[in-house]
């Protein structure tokens, strides 16, 4: 992991600049009457917006006049080579379901990741006016109340933890079960939040985020945000998560091993 000495301060800049820049694409298309969405799916829904794309390009412009080096992994456009080590990692909407549906529980991702994983990372929800920031220096969240920084939950036993997912069927049968004999040893349990639910894990309100079925770009902001909370985001046998897969994101290393203990089996 990036020490905070060696953090350039510019990625932060950047990063801030692009988060900005999204928001004022994305907003006047959120709960509009007349939104549309393609389907990128032939069977099944996976949604995509005109919000999605122009979001990912004014993100893309910003970084091809700022910090041209750097590579590109974006949802909507792909993946464009650099040659600094570095790598923007986008998702201009994660939750896009959401995003059709009007809840405010969808969300900018932006992180940048060298050769070990991710180092820095936003979790910025444009509607509410919330940014979640991880970065080597620490967490930080800023919103209509102020900021603060970002801590995750002190160690609980599983039996006292709140659990979060976003689809009730997971991914397969088998993660599906995984999930459950997870959850039905957890005081509550919860779904539907996309990225937000990562969000809360570094606030100190959640204690784990257990999904399958993920892209990179679902997953290297959060890893970034919480770790620098505190926190830890592994796959379902406790290795790095950097590529997407199963994941599980906790606020502490003691509710990681007792949820670790039983997804491994899976």
């Amino acid at each position: 992991m990036m020490n905070a000495t060696d953090f350039d301060p510019d990625i932060r800049r950047v990063a801030h600049l692009m988060a900005d820049a999204a928001r004022q694409v994305i907003l006047p298309y959120f709960r509009s009457l007349d939104l549309q969405a393609d389907n990128k799916l032939g069977t099944g829904f996976d949604p995509v917006t005109e919000a999605d794309r122009a979001a990912e390009r004014a993100m893309r412009d910003i970084l091809a006049a700022e910090r041209p080096a750097d590579g590109i992994l974006g949802e909507e456009y792909g993946a464009q080579p650099g040659t600094s080590g570095l790598t923007w990692v986008l998702d201009p909407i994660d939750g896009t379901r959401g995003f059709l549906s009007g809840t405010p529980t969808w969300g900018v991702l932006i992180a940048v990741s060298d050769a070990s994983g991710p180092f820095y990372g936003i979790i910025d929800q444009p509607y509410i006016g919330e940014r979640f920031e991880g970065a080597p220096d620490g967490a930080l969240m800023t919103g209509p109340h102020g900021s603060r920084p970002l801590q995750a939950r002190a160690a609980r036993d599983l039996q006292q933890a709140i659990v979060y997912t976003t689809f009730p069927e997971v991914g397969s049968t088998d993660e599906a079960s995984a999930f459950r004999a997870v959850a039905s040893q957890a005081l509550l349990t919860r779904y539907g939040m996309d990225c937000y639910a990562y969000a809360l894990v570094a606030a100190g309100q959640v204690d784990l985020v257990i999904e399958a079925g993920l892209n990179a770009y679902d997953i290297q902001a959060p890893i970034a945000v919480i770790q620098a909370a505190g926190g830890i985001v592994t796959d379902w046998q406790g290795n790095p998560v950097h590529e997407g897969g199963r994941a599980l994101a906790a606020a502490n290393r003691e509710i990681h091993a007792q949820a670790l203990a039983v997804l491994s089996a899976y």
